[in-house]
């Protein structure tokens, strides 16, 4: 049987990012004919952009979110079916030393990309990447739900609960005819090729191979982790739907792990020392430099009840996957085969059911 993303033009903003680089070579598998528009990877840094060899496979174009007519010329030139969008500045400590750019490239890139679909005939779906702290984080020990408040106090929270009032704005204002628009909020992800700075995994992967303790911020904070695969999933399973027309699904839905699997940092690096043969080693950073939250829980029973997406992989099979993962490339192994045994795995039909 023929895949649905088969031949399907789709533009994925971010693709040199994390989660865009597996998005757009998940996609690649399954015959779509994948755009990227994306920053530079950084170059002093490893980076799954280039470990996959994207460039052989994705029409890739160098830019910045924030410049809106090289945004608007990709989109002419691309003529895309899709547009997910994952551009973003994503790190929270990075958003206290650079607000104003966090607001551009979140908030104004985000109406650039809208802005651009709305002048492109064609395109009939559009995916906006958010994130679980898009929420006004009342310290609530209950999972937050698509309608609570949203906000936040530092920039890149307030930058995500006001790229989810851009997105809700343009649903509303110019695509009521079309296209369909949907917004999407994930928590953390874990897995293999994520080299981005102010990362737990990252972080944890070097000081295995230093043979060093691991630095943490905040070690006892809450967050609801699940393997990157888990939210992709979502992303595509969403745009699927748009792309057929059902209407129902142009809202926001939240994608976030079981109850059991909202852990603590320190947890999360236990599990991830456990995967990989080693014993937990980690120390507090002696002063925190920014504030955050200390409990973030997401109710995802939504996109459970309307869109079927439940998790395939829980926390333990996540942190051995991803050590795993980082212990292959680490020996040589080829980061497109080694990306390819985890998506084969979350395809198998026993691990969907």
């Amino acid at each position: 049987m023929s895949d649905r993303w088969e031949g399907r033009r789709v533009l994925v903003t971010g693709h040199t990012g994390f989660k865009g680089a597996w998005l757009a070579w998940w996609l690649a598998r399954r015959g779509a004919r994948v755009a990227g528009f994306a920053l530079a990877p950084e170059p002093e840094r490893p980076n799954l952009f280039a470990e996959l060899r994207l460039a052989d496979v994705v029409d890739s174009t160098i830019g910045d979110v924030r410049d809106a007519e090289a945004v608007r010329r990709t989109m002419a030139r691309v003529r895309p079916d899709v547009v997910l969008h994952l551009a973003a500045q994503a790190i929270v400590r990075v958003s206290y030393a650079a607000p104003r750019e966090t607001w551009e490239i979140n908030v104004v890139g985000t109406a650039a990309v809208l802005d651009a679909a709305h002048e492109q005939t064609g395109v009939c779906a559009i995916v906006v990447v958010t994130s679980d702290k898009c929420y006004e984080n009342r310290g609530l020990d209950r999972g937050y739900r698509e309608d609570d408040a949203l906000g936040g106090r530092d920039p890149y929270s307030a930058s995500k609960a006001a790229q989810e009032l851009v997105a809700a704005s343009y649903r509303a204002s110019y695509f009521g005819d079309g296209p369909l628009l949907a917004t999407v909020r994930a928590g953390n992800v874990i897995g293999g090729g994520d080299w981005s700075r102010d990362r737990l995994i990252p972080d944890v992967v070097q000081a295995l191979r230093d043979d060093v303790p691991v630095v943490l911020r905040y070690p006892e904070a809450v967050r609801p982790w699940q393997h990157v695969l888990e939210p992709l999933r979502a992303y595509l399973s969403v745009a699927e739907r748009l792309s057929e027309g059902d209407r129902s699904v142009a809202s926001a839905y939240n994608v976030g792990p079981r109850d059991e699997d909202h852990r603590t940092v320190a947890e999360v690096v236990d599990r991830m020392y456990a995967a990989w043969g080693r014993e937990p080693s980690w120390t507090r950073e002696p002063a925190a430099q920014v504030e955050e939250a200390a409990v973030l829980r997401l109710d995802a029973t939504k996109a459970a009840g309307e869109l079927g997406i439940v998790p395939r992989f829980g926390l333990d099979e996540a942190c051995r996957r991803t050590a795993s993962w980082y212990r292959g490339w680490a020996d040589g192994a080829d980061a497109r085969a080694l990306c390819d045994a985890d998506l084969d795995a979350y395809e198998e039909p026993a691990c969907r059911a």
